[in-house]
């Protein structure tokens, strides 16, 4: 799991792809890898994301395959067992995480409030998803970061390349970034460059923050 946790910190972009079928995303992930981008994460609510993960996973083994929206147990230990690296989810479910420790990987629940991310702590997370971050700012994470220096926090829902480095600046673990990487238009268009492009783009901008 340390190895994992390394990984994430130091690449510190998790791309978040949701789709409405698996059929394009090796190809998507064809583009973010050459991009720069190596932790990626699909959502469970994709169809067949169990399957998409297996196959990138064969396709790109030196890439973190990991899953989302993971909403209870037995949806994470689904995802584990097709080879998901790490888990994360909109809310918090202790029990989920209870699991996911079981197997040596780590699962990042959503939570926004002080006492949420202090009862994730408590109940074996070893990162927590700030969720949903657009209405709070770059800001919440340094206000949070003050009493709670010892949690490691990924702020999900609003991140960009425009403000990634305020995030990152903040004490942001790492960060989750969905629509602005990758979103319905760009695979339904089939416009992969345009991803390698964002992808490249915004790995640049982490890059240049952590010099």
């Amino acid at each position: 799991m340390q190895t994992i946790l390394q990984k994430i910190r130091e690449e510190k972009i998790i791309s978040i792809i949701r789709s409405e079928s698996i059929s394009d995303l090796v190809e998507v992930v064809g583009a973010l890898y050459d991009g720069g981008i190596r932790l990626v994460e699909i959502t469970m609510n994709t169809p067949n994301a169990l399957i998409g993960i297996e196959q990138i996973q064969q396709k790109y083994p030196e890439m973190l395959v990991g899953a989302g929206t993971v909403l209870d147990q037995e949806t994470a230990r689904l995802a584990i067992l097709s080879g998901a690296a790490f888990l994360l989810a909109p809310t918090l479910h202790e029990e989920s995480i209870a699991l996911a420790n079981r197997y040596n990987v780590p699962l990042f629940p959503g939570v926004l409030t002080p006492t949420e991310i202090v009862k994730a702590y408590e109940s074996g997370a070893q990162a927590v998803k700030i969720f949903p971050i657009r209405s709070f700012g770059s800001q919440y994470i340094k206000d949070i970061k003050g009493p709670l220096p010892h949690v490691n926090m990924i702020p999900v829902g609003g991140v960009d390349t425009d403000n990634v480095t305020e995030y990152l600046n903040n004490g942001s673990f790492a960060v989750g970034i969905g629509s602005s990487l990758v979103n319905d238009l760009l695979i339904s268009q089939k416009n992969f460059s345009e991803i390698s492009r964002r992808a490249k783009r915004l790995v640049g901008a982490v890059q240049k923050n952590c010099q």
